[in-house]
């Protein structure tokens, strides 16, 4: 690669991705980030050395959810001599969000299962936040009522209306009814699991579960296999669980392993018998814990930057960069390195990295569309009214959030985010499909599965924003989540840690901040700092 063509690729990268009004649609809107095609300038080519490289103990590359809170642990422990390195020209990931004059909203995560006690990172954090309220009797967390989501929290759009919930119980047969009840009861079975550790089978994070072979057993097989061998057959439970995997994983139950298709449902309980945890959220979903964790970085967070050679030397880790947004080199001279950002990154970036651990481990990453609907005012409804959450079940879609519904605005402007994850078993060909959307396809596609549930939507939208998460989540395809190769991944490499979600192979924010606070613990410790452990 030429240094000519590099500049040339990265300046036009900085550019505006937008689409403006088209004739075929009243309003207006544009694709705005991540961008889809800097990245892969790291794939081949040699970038020359900056003139200079600064010295820094820790430099963090990748400002998602792991490296805000590898940067949040360090600070925490008193260590000031890090940067954080983002891409993008906003930090968070898949957690960040927007604002415009009616509400913040989400780019992609939108809610945080209440954590139980023992999640005591997760607790930190929304001590920090002003969200954790205390504790009741039985030391069970109590939160903050404006970020619990209020009523109505779920419906679902089918046979020409709205019905509460997202199980569709308007027609169900006695068998139906059967097999719901007999999936929930093996879910419970499952939530009262403790190993000879005292460990359960599923918890959040995922480090807590316990691994003894009953359990890494259902990692062998698919989740639509799983039930198959139970003859749990009804079309409606199936919808709800497949809707779950697209959900959470971007797959479907026949590309998801039963230990996660299993892991959505009981990691979320306290025990048997109980119903699923509560979620927190607030208007601009994630990127409102994303707000507190960037302010432990300051300053040295720096946007718009990519990391492009990671390389040890004897007296530690020369790192090159790219600042796309003033268009320089740059160079840090680091004792320690947190790589935050996805494997098949790292292979490109950490000298080495790729013929020391051959990729024989296949991380399928699944692409994503959110779009973000800013409306005049509410469409009529006539049945179960507007909800946090609205899913049509006859879509490949997930339907939309409404950003001010915890704000108790129920009339008049708002914010619909809308999301779409491309769940064919193939992942390359669904990003290839992806990219090929241009602004008036993306639209298109939004308003063609919004029309049923709301046929006079497109008149009350102002304006519609696009982004494409081209790597937005993991997904735990059977046979990924026990292999040994890929939980070695998130061994230490020389001086260069590693924390991101897919190290979990479940693309959740607290598995993000799991990986991220390990990191920086490991760093803390081969730099000398004893600080106890927040996990």
């Amino acid at each position: 690669m030429r240094r000519r063509d590099f500049l040339a690729a990265t300046a036009a990268s900085a550019l505006p991705l937008a689409c403006r009004r088209r004739p075929e649609f009243p309003f207006t809107g544009e694709l705005v980030g991540p961008d889809l095609a800097l990245g892969h300038w790291l794939r081949g080519g040699s970038f020359p050395d900056p003139e200079r490289f600064e010295p820094v103990s820790v430099l963090i590359v990748g400002g998602g959810v792991a490296g805000l809170s590898a940067a949040w642990r360090l600070a925490g422990a008193g260590l000031e001599d890090f940067r954080v390195l983002e891409l993008e020209r906003e930090p968070g990931g898949t957690s960040r969000s927007g604002r415009n004059h009616v509400s913040a909203f989400p780019w992609a995560a939108h809610y945080l299962p209440v954590p139980d006690r023992g999640n005591q990172a997760v607790l930190r954090l929304l001590k920090d936040c002003g969200v954790l309220g205390g504790f009741d009797a039985r030391g069970n967390p109590l939160f903050a009522e404006e970020a619990t989501v209020r009523a109505p929290e779920e419906r679902l759009f089918a046979y020409g209306q709205w019905w509460e919930g997202l199980y569709l119980r308007a027609g169900a047969s006695g068998e139906d009814e059967r097999q719901y009840h007999a999936f929930f009861e093996e879910v419970d079975r499952w939530a009262a699991f403790r190993d000879g550790r005292g460990r359960p089978a599923f918890s959040i994070p995922r480090s807590r579960c316990s691994d003894v072979p009953a359990i890494r057993s259902l990692d062998s097989i698919s989740f639509g296999a799983w039930l198959d061998a139970r003859s749990l057959t009804s079309p409606r439970l199936r919808w709800l669980l497949d809707y779950a995997c697209r959900d959470d994983y971007g797959s479907r139950l026949d590309t998801t392993s039963a230990w996660a298709g299993l892991f959505y449902f009981a990691a979320r309980k306290q025990g048997p018998g109980e119903d699923s945890r509560p979620l927190l959220t607030w208007p601009q979903g994630n990127g409102f814990l994303v707000d507190h964790l960037r302010r432990a970085s300051g300053a040295r967070l720096r946007c718009g930057v990519m990391a492009t050679s990671i390389r040890a030397q004897k007296d530690g880790l020369l790192v090159t960069a790219w600042d796309a947004l003033n268009q320089r080199r740059l160079g840090f001279q680091a004792q320690r390195v947190i790589f935050a950002g996805p494997q098949h990154v790292a292979r490109h970036v950490v000298e080495g990295l790729h013929a020391a651990r051959p990729a024989s481990v296949r991380i399928r990453n699944a692409p994503w569309l959110v779009a973000n609907l800013t409306l005049r005012d509410r469409p009529k409804e006539s049945s179960f009214p507007l909800a946090w959450d609205n899913v049509p079940r006859d879509s490949e879609a997930l339907g939309y959030v409404v950003a001010t519904h915890q704000s108790l605005q129920d009339h008049g402007p708002t914010v619909w985010t809308w999301y779409k994850p491309f769940a064919g078993p193939d992942c390359d060909a669904e990003r290839a499909r992806l990219r090929a959307l241009d602004w008036p396809a993306c639209a298109r596609m939004v308003m063609d599965d919004l029309r049923p549930a709301h046929p006079d939507l497109e008149s009350l939208v102002a304006h519609l924003d696009v982004m494409r998460w081209g790597h937005a989540m993991v997904r735990p395809a059977p046979g990924l989540l026990w292999d040994p190769e890929f939980l070695a991944l998130a061994r230490p490499f020389g001086n260069v840690h590693f924390a991101h979600t897919e190290l979990s192979g479940l693309a959740l924010f607290e598995e993000a901040q799991d990986h991220g606070i390990r990191a920086a613990e490991e760093v803390l410790a081969a730099l000398g700092h004893r600080d106890g452990s927040w996990r």
